[in-house]
């Protein structure tokens, strides 16, 4: 078996866990590898540290499959079959709610250049390296064999291939696969589309986020002066809440949060908040496409009456309404110091009780990360903003290169700028079908964090 042999003044990250070995770390290739094949890769000393799938076209050279030299020395349908068993345990172990997560990702199933989602019955398939592509068919037959799906649907129309000298493909790879298929999330339906949507469809990276929003949605019918009292009604002594004026409030929702959501792809958080009991959800992306989806979805789920949709870009959107904000308090001020104000407002200046934030990768880059940090700092900056007092700014960012501490210095940086106190109420990662493993940092790229959002001038 071919095998290559690692700088003696190399980084030991390999001994921390971390699955890749970048060319410059290699000493020397023994036994004419092809791309693509299993090699052992030893220490300076020849002791072997583990195994792994070669690429000499890629600054990544190998990839690490496994710490212990394979029976067989090769990745076929009995080493894939194991390792998806391995998978679906832990999923079935953490996700208990329907048949729908990440069922293989990556280098954290110790499978690196494989995803693998699935949407019940049928499986999307992500190929991304050359090592795992010229073991398509062992692995499409060890998803059969594991998973027994209805389809298997490919969606490696990604750059990232493109360095492993592989063409950007999509397409079905096995049985019957629906353009649209309906799974469940934190009990809401979801209508997925794995031909069309974003890289594989759905994100259930945020499972676990979404959820998380829950405490917030609630609890709001005291700022419209709403107390829950003992009265008669219809002939009976009940506890009901009451307006100001004394009447008995019908509306469902009356204790719910207004909410905008950006960047709302399939309207997910739209969702898990209208579950939760928001007053009124207003659903923004800048893309057609995914209102439509968002759209779908929340009449899937009954919740047209409390979700208004907005197709506009999200940094347009929070600066017009900011600039209207401004606009009233200003018009405010004036009026007390009875200065003419006859001037038509604009239709701008809403504000919310919960603002979420869930923007695309702003840095997919090292470089990338100064001009990200300036993205970031302008949504949550206008975000908070458009925050009602005490209320709750939801943000996140799935930029590995945004590091937790910048991300969190940037936030606040906007505060300090926006005149904000902000409090830390929740920090999570990706949810348990994302796991990470320790020293490969890579891994660690989702920051999601909640914060209340004080003023610290009235």
């Amino acid at each position: 078996m071919s095998s290559v042999t690692l700088e003696r003044s190399r980084k030991k990250r390999l001994e921390h866990a971390h699955p890749w070995i970048f060319k410059n770390e290699i000493a020397s290739v023994d036994g004419n590898p092809e791309p693509g094949d299993i090699v052992n890769v030893l220490n300076h000393q020849g002791r072997y540290l583990a195994t792994g799938y070669y690429n000499p076209a890629s600054q990544i050279t190998v990839r690490v499959v496994s710490y212990q030299p394979l029976e067989f020395e090769q990745m076929d349908t009995v080493f894939f079959a194991a390792r998806f068993h391995d998978c679906l345990r832990h999923r079935e172990r953490f996700i208990q709610d329907g048949e729908a997560y990440r069922l293989v990702y990556g280098e954290a199933d110790f499978l690196p250049g494989l995803i693998v989602d699935r949407f019940g019955s049928i499986l999307v398939v992500q190929i991304l390296t050359l090592g795992m592509d010229r073991c398509r068919e062992a692995i499409v037959q060890a998803l059969i064999e594991v998973m027994q799906p209805e389809g298997i649907y490919e969606r490696s129309d990604v750059s990232i291939r493109e360095l492993e000298g592989l063409e950007q493909i999509k397409g079905p790879l096995y049985g019957e696969c629906p353009r649209h298929v309906t799974v469940t999330e934190n009990g809401l339906l979801i209508k997925v589309d794995i031909v069309e949507g974003q890289k594989t469809g759905y994100f259930f990276d945020q499972r676990e986020n979404r959820a998380a929003i829950e405490p917030l949605m609630k609890g709001w019918g005291y700022k419209s002066g709403i107390t829950v009292q003992q009265v008669e009604h219809e002939g009976t002594e009940q506890l009901l809440p009451v307006n100001k004026g004394g009447k008995v409030v019908t509306f469902p929702y009356w204790d719910g949060a207004t909410v905008l959501e950006c960047f709302s792809h399939t309207g997910s958080f739209t969702l898990n908040a209208c579950k939760f009991g928001a007053k009124k959800v207003t659903c923004l992306d800048i893309s057609e496409h995914a209102i439509e989806s968002a759209r779908t979805n929340v009449e899937l789920n009954g919740f047209t009456d409390r979700v208004e949709f907005v197709v506009a870009d999200a940094f347009q959107y929070l600066r017009e309404q900011v600039k209207g904000l401004d606009e009233r308090n200003a018009r405010a001020r004036a009026a007390e110091q009875k200065v003419d104000t006859s001037k038509a407002l604009s239709s701008a200046g809403k504000t919310f009780d919960v603002v979420i934030l869930d923007p695309p990768a702003f840095a997919k880059t090292k470089s990338a990360v100064k001009g990200a940090c300036r993205g970031y700092k302008d949504i949550n900056l206008q975000g908070m903003k458009l925050v009602n007092e005490g209320g709750y700014l939801v943000t996140a960012s799935c930029s590995y290169h945004m590091r937790p501490d910048l991300f969190l210095e940037t936030i606040a940086d906007a505060a300090e700028d926006a005149g904000k106190v902000l409090r830390l109420i929740d920090w999570k990662a990706a949810g348990k079908d994302h796991p990470q493993i320790l020293g490969v940092d890579e891994g660690h790229y989702l920051k999601f964090a909640i914060f209340e959002v004080r003023s610290k001038k009235n």
